[in-house]
């Protein structure tokens, strides 16, 4: 057990003993200040959910003692609960630590990355200590949540800002020969905008799946969780965009494959005639093998009478989920109500759904946000005064059941470029700013 935090600690140290080494000038304290710093990060994980257990404490004392003269030496358990040793250090992950803002300076002062590496060592750190219990408590996932969001927004707060550029060129996607590294996943999760909630219950399975890896590496006992997602939520709130990044965080993470999505409905499940509906549902299951299934208004399938094939269907997904259960991960979504009645349609579909990811409806604000976003990757330039006009239009829709979101926001933003030609073509030579810039009249 205590390897399971001794590797990372020593990795920690190790990387960043030299950087600081150079920078602070005094590189024969380097090492004990790195160690204390990894000390105060492990303990503050430990003391997270206020349940040091012994394993945690029993760890913490056989990778830090060998570092440090009497802190350590020959404690048990107990006597680090006696001593406080790890009260309150929680509280040390609130802000980016002196250490961490050292590099952070340097970096910037001389174009570096050492905070990078700091980040990455740090969360390797985090991960561990979680992976210490066979049970991962929420608050200790919610904290490395947390804790990297600190970390990574001090790090572009301090980064340099790029120089003015036009449209980027067009970029061909190349299918990557292997795995992305999962921080970049998460990177384009994190840029979605809004969606908050949804992105904090997506980094908490990540972390999860970081977390029971590492144990399995290990030979640790794992507690099996499925990976079955049910996404709730009024249309264009997100959620095939979300299915899609979560297939290749799957990959990332060694749960699939291959991190392809599938998009299925009751139409291409359910057939008119006896015997049809099994063999679609096979053929679209097994095209998702190495993947992410994900089933759109799932809860169609399980309405109608005793006579309708839909029940067919469910029945025919729970078992194929059985029989593939290494090797496809399958997203239900639909309307919130229909789909607590679709989970409860089926005795096997509850137990293999036990998470939900509620996704809320944008504010008007993010809608804006997203018109704008379109406009941008169109090359249109949308004034302040057109965004004031396109936030007036948002906020003037019902927001009743079956609000379209982005997809409204997408609506608006095609009917406004289409306006916005009608104005313009009848000018004889028009400038480059009279073809891109949108006018509040354009705005339906």
């Amino acid at each position: 057990m205590s390897s399971l935090l001794a590797a990372p600690v020593d990795r920690f140290v190790d990387e960043l003993a030299p950087v600081l080494a150079e920078i602070s000038g005094q590189p024969a304290t380097a090492a004990g200040d790195l160690a204390l710093e990894a000390f105060n990060l492990a303990a503050a994980f430990v003391d997270v959910d206020g349940r040091a257990t012994d394993d945690e404490l029993w760890a913490l004392v056989t990778t830090f003692a060998p570092r440090f003269d009497t802190m350590l030496a020959y404690a048990t358990p107990y006597e680090v609960r006696r001593a406080g040793l790890v009260d309150g250090k929680r509280s040390w992950l609130d802000q980016p630590s002196t250490l961490f803002d050292i590099l952070l300076t340097d970096d910037a002062r001389r174009g570096r990355g050492h905070a990078s590496r700091y980040y990455q060592r740090a969360m390797a750190v985090a991960h561990a200590v979680v992976a210490l219990d066979a049970h991962s408590a929420r608050e200790e996932l919610a904290a490395v949540d947390r804790f990297r969001s600190m970390l990574l927004d001090a790090i572009g707060a301090r980064a340099p800002s790029p120089a003015p550029a036009g449209p980027p060129p067009p970029v061909t996607p190349v299918p990557s020969p292997g795995p992305e590294p999962v921080e970049v996943v998460l990177g384009e999760l994190d840029a979605l905008i809004g969606l908050a909630p949804v992105k904090a219950e997506v980094r908490l399975v990540a972390d999860l799946i970081v977390v029971q890896n590492l144990r399995r590496a290990r030979g640790l006992p794992v507690a099996e969780a499925s990976r079955h997602l049910v996404f709730t939520g009024n249309p264009g709130t997100g959620k095939t965009t979300v299915a899609r990044l979560l297939a290749r965080i799957y990959r990332s993470l060694g749960v699939v494959t291959q991190g392809h999505l599938v998009e299925t409905d009751r139409s291409q499940l359910v057939a008119g005639y006896v015997g049809q509906t099994a063999i679609l549902v096979r053929r679209v299951v097994e095209s998702a093998l190495g993947g992410v299934l994900l089933v759109d208004e799932a809860y169609a399938l399980a309405r109608g009478d005793q006579r309708d094939f839909g029940r067919e269907a469910v029945d025919t997904l729970v078992k194929l989920m059985e029989d593939h259960r290494d090797e496809v991960v399958v997203v239900a979504a639909g309307y919130t109500d229909e789909m607590a009645d679709f989970v409860g349609s089926n005795p096997g579909l509850r137990s293999r759904f036990p998470r939900t990811i509620e996704f809320p409806d944008y504010t008007d604000d993010e809608l804006v946000a997203i018109f704008a976003s379109m406009g941008q990757r169109s090359s249109y330039t949308c004034p302040v005064p057109v965004l004031d006009r396109v936030r007036a239009w948002f906020a003037a829709q019902p927001r009743d059941r079956g609000f379209g979101n982005a997809r409204l926001a997408r609506n608006l933003f095609e009917a406004t470029v289409a306006r916005h030609a009608s104005r313009v073509v009848d000018l004889a030579q028009p400038t480059d700013a009279q073809l891109t810039d949108l006018a509040p009249e354009d705005v339906a």
